[in-house]
């Protein structure tokens, strides 16, 4: 079982099973439902006023959903005959591992071939007075009982844009700290899109401010003390709740790696690997989170290891290409992505040579509903020369996931920009306003759709 802060527990399925994608996107579809009871209003329900949000029940629900994937990953263990020892493990020499029960007994394991595959922790900033003590984390907001109540988060990376979502979603008096930039090495564009929308719908931002210490007052609530960077002034507010997404870290303190002559980056703390996910010890490889310069996905290190595994006992030869991987962040408004940044475009290739296209939209469930759509946002990064090639997608709207996942497919295929003009649209979707874009950023017209 890993552990998280002192009483945080969980089972088998790793993060995004037990702390990361399964509960953050049941989290995130409670707080789209209170904004369709909004909504409702406006297409005919009578709905009683007021709506209240109870924070157990979805707790509870959703706990025992994940409880029932740790489970079937149990059961899928043992019908295959993988033998599953709940342990925590280390190296004792390059091909040995010794395991330590919870009641102290130890287990030797020796193999041929060994992978690393313990995933990544959310960090605390323990420079910070109060933050160990006082604070918590994604992984235990997953797994808190009763309503975190007003809740402050500290960071500017998709978790912690993506819980802050949803706490303000479910009602709850919620504010974001972030020191730089939202979400450091997404498209700028579209990130400060995301917070933007964040904004208009009640969650609060301390931009350009760091925590400098956490107290807990004789009301129980946490007080905390800020400095803004750019003013050089000092802020502070009590709060319930203090949740740290400032980063994770490879959970490889424990593993004795220099003993057997893994090597890692020092500054990071990741393992490094080669193309072929083995370490700097050939018969001992790494997937997952742990890995230097792989992107931190569930999906990602799900087909790494099956890949791997194919190598190593399947006659392949075949390597994982991280390439073109596409991803979503569940904000409430969602922003799903594929391939470079409109930055790394430019980056790579040169302004004059890059193409983009773009529009604003609006989905047309939020005609009836009323809702502001000056956030929904397409934006299509290509060459500019012959066939114009795309090398990034950018949506933000409704269903981000849904839409950018069929995308995916074409532009890992190298997908053109005349291919795409060919492509019918659904009517009437969000998706299809991809196949009508045709307003480029250098043109400097006016990117707003109008109609249907």
């Amino acid at each position: 079982l890993a552990c998280a802060k002192e009483g945080t527990k969980w089972g088998l399925g790793g993060t995004c099973v037990n702390v990361g994608c399964i509960p953050k996107k049941l989290m995130h579809q409670a707080a789209l439902l209170g904004g369709a009871l909004k909504d409702a209003q406006h297409y005919g329900w009578s709905i009683a006023h007021p709506v209240h949000h109870n924070w157990s029940v979805m707790a509870q629900a959703v706990q025992n959903y994940v409880k029932s994937l740790n489970w079937g990953h149990r059961v899928q263990l043992q019908d295959k005959k993988v033998k599953y020892f709940n342990m925590k493990g280390s190296f004792s020499d390059p091909h040995t591992v010794c395991g330590l029960a919870k009641g102290g007994k130890e287990t030797i394991l020796t193999a041929e071939k060994i992978v690393i595959a313990t995933g990544g922790r959310p960090k605390y900033p323990t420079h910070i007075a109060g933050a160990l003590e006082y604070g918590i984390t994604s992984d235990d907001l997953f797994w808190l009982k009763d309503s975190p109540g007003k809740t402050l988060v500290v960071g500017a990376s998709y978790v912690s844009l993506e819980c802050a979502g949803f706490l303000t979603g479910v009602g709850l008096d919620t504010t974001v700290i972030m020191r730089s930039i939202p979400l450091r090495g997404f498209d700028q564009q579209m990130a400060s899109l995301v917070t933007e929308h964040m904004e208009s719908y009640g969650t609060k931002f301390l931009k350009k401010c760091v925590p400098t210490k956490v107290e807990k007052l004789e009301s129980s609530r946490l007080q905390v003390t800020w400095r803004n960077t750019e003013l050089d002034t000092e802020g502070t507010d009590s709060f319930d709740t203090v949740m740290w997404a400032v980063g994770r870290v490879p959970d490889t303190e424990t593993l004795n790696l220099e003993a057997v002559g893994v090597k890692t980056n020092s500054e990071t703390g990741k393992i490094i690997v080669d193309a072929n996910e083995a370490t700097s010890v050939p018969h001992i490889y790494a997937i997952g989170d742990i890995t230097e310069g792989r992107p931190e996905l569930t999906p990602t290190a799900i087909a790494a290891g099956k890949l791997l595994a194919r190598r190593l006992f399947g006659h392949s030869s075949e390597l994982m290409d991280y390439n073109n991987v596409p991803t979503t962040v569940f904000t409430p408004l969602e922003y799903g992505c594929v391939g470079l940044s409109e930055e790394k475009a430019m980056e790579c290739y040169g302004s004059d040579n890059v193409e983009v296209f773009h529009a604003y939209y609006k989905p047309l469930e939020f005609t009836v509903a009323e809702r502001d759509s000056a956030q929904c946002y397409i934006k299509m990064v290509c060459l500019r020369e012959r066939d114009q090639r795309i090398l990034g997608l950018h949506f933000i709207g409704p269903n981000a996931g849904e839409v950018i996942q069929g995308f995916a497919l074409g532009i890992k295929c190298g997908a053109t920009y005349p291919q795409l003009m060919k492509t019918i649209g659904i009517h009437p979707t969000c998706a299809e306003e991809i196949t009508k874009l045709h307003i480029t950023k250098r043109s400097g017209l006016d990117a707003t759709v109008t109609g249907c």
